[in-house]
């Protein structure tokens, strides 16, 4: 039996990097006694990242090792008439993306529906909502007022904090622009709403903190545990405080009057003992130098980023992740939130997998790897490296366990919502 094919049976099989190749590895794994069974859910200590699977939005939830929580977008999006083929909504078409979403947290956060801090990426219909793909309106103020991502999931979250890119003012770097589908109408809404009806607390995301995102019940409890904010509204911050705006002298020179919100996504490394985690929404943008070069953004972003041992794969893995950041990065596991066939590009795919960048084995775990994607691509040397998990689709959930030097990351089933485990895979943090 070829490898490929060895690792698509051993899709339950319990793995653990850092003592061979891949092939090794699940040939000395045995079948992990929790796959079959209902996940466990979070534990003191333990630090989680839940990607949660829709096939319409993008949606991380936190849960801290003290069990502050955090909801990191929540999107809703009509991708039945995108341009390219859609990827399984799951569990169904019944409900709104935002709803799925709540549903999950509800089932996973240790506090039910209370939330400490939702956080916005940047203004993008899959990330927050829009007025024009909704489940239904209601009147705020004598104005319709949408539901449809977090305004949905507020349905039956509370959210106690909010980190927004350029809240109050709106207009860091240059005033917003709202688009089509009045996103930024939508979220200027909601919020005005929340803190009115329940007290919400809306705050700017602060570049450079390291305590903005701070753990609310026993801080004191995990020292090493910290999340830095590296990148927003087009500038990153390096460790010792520097920032660089790049996007200054464009609008200074009046170059641009209106800036692409995917290059605004705010960004984070998330440390525990000597685990690294790294996530940036969808930031990536690219334009002309003077001598005719092409910048890209997330080449500057490789300057602030260290080794990690999780990378959230920017912009979905549409076109995004140049060689300079994934040589930074160096990560062992490679993780997404998918809506579309057009995500995870085999371009982009080649290169998170390319042993010449960096050394060692990693593999990628999409929230999905459609059928017709695994057919396209079936003979490409990357389709060794995705999770077999990902082909039927599902939740990917990273869990770090107390003082961060083993990790896990484990499929559930996104068909229904029984949190049955699919596959497990267990790592050893490379510092």
């Amino acid at each position: 039996m070829d490898r490929r094919n060895f690792i698509k049976t051993s899709v339950a099989s319990t793995t653990a990097l850092g003592v061979g190749g891949w092939t090794d590895l699940f040939a000395k794994g045995t079948q992990s006694a929790e796959v079959g069974k209902k996940w466990k859910g979070w534990t003191k200590g333990q630090f989680q990242v839940h990607f949660i699977y829709t096939g319409a939005s993008e949606s991380l939830f936190f849960i801290l090792p003290d069990g502050t929580t955090m909801l990191l977008d929540c999107g809703d999006y009509d991708v039945v008439g995108h341009q390219k083929p859609s990827v399984p909504f799951l569990p169904h078409k019944g409900r709104h993306a935002g709803e799925w979403i709540a549903r999950y947290v509800g089932r996973v956060n240790p506090h039910g529906n209370q939330v400490d801090y939702m956080m916005l990426s940047h203004y993008h219909s899959d990330h927050c909502g829009c007025e024009e793909f909704h489940a239904g309106t209601e009147q705020y103020h004598g104005e319709d007022h949408y539901l449809s991502g977090f305004a949905l999931a507020a349905k039956t979250l509370s959210f106690r904090h909010a980190i927004d890119r350029c809240w109050p003012t709106y207009d860091d770097p240059l005033p917003l622009h709202d688009d089509a589908e009045h996103t930024v109408r939508q979220m200027q809404s909601f919020y005005r709403r929340m803190a009115e009806e329940r007290g919400l607390q809306v705050e700017k995301f602060r570049l450079g903190a390291v305590n903005q995102i701070a753990m609310q019940y026993a801080a004191d409890e995990f020292p090493t545990f910290q999340i830095r904010n590296i990148c927003g509204n087009g500038r990153i911050c390096t460790s010792d405080g520097t920032v660089s705006d790049l996007y200054a002298e464009r609008i200074a020179n009046e170059q641009l009057q209106r800036v692409n919100e995917n290059g605004m996504s705010l960004g984070m490394i998330v440390s525990y003992g000597p685990f690294r985690f790294f996530t940036a929404g969808d930031f990536s943008d690219h334009w002309k130098l003077a001598d005719g070069t092409s910048f890209e953004i997330e080449d500057a972003l490789a300057e602030v980023c260290e080794s990690v041992d999780v990378a959230k794969i920017n912009h979905h893995g549409h076109y995004s992740m140049p060689e300079k950041l994934i040589a930074a990065l160096r990560a062992q596991v490679y993780a997404s939130c998918v809506w579309c066939q057009r995500h995870n590009v085999a371009p982009v795919m080649e290169r998170l997998t390319d042993r010449n960048i960096y050394p060692g084995d990693r593999i990628v775990c999409p929230g999905v790897m459609p059928a017709e994607r695994r057919a396209t691509d079936e003979s490409a040397p990357w389709m060794k490296d995705v999770a077999p998990a990902s082909f039927d689709g599902g939740h990917v959930v990273l869990n770090v366990e107390p003082g961060g030097k083993r990790f896990s990351m484990t499929y559930l089933t996104a068909a229904d919502e029984s949190m049955t485990i699919r596959s497990v895979m267990h790592f050893k943090t490379r510092r």
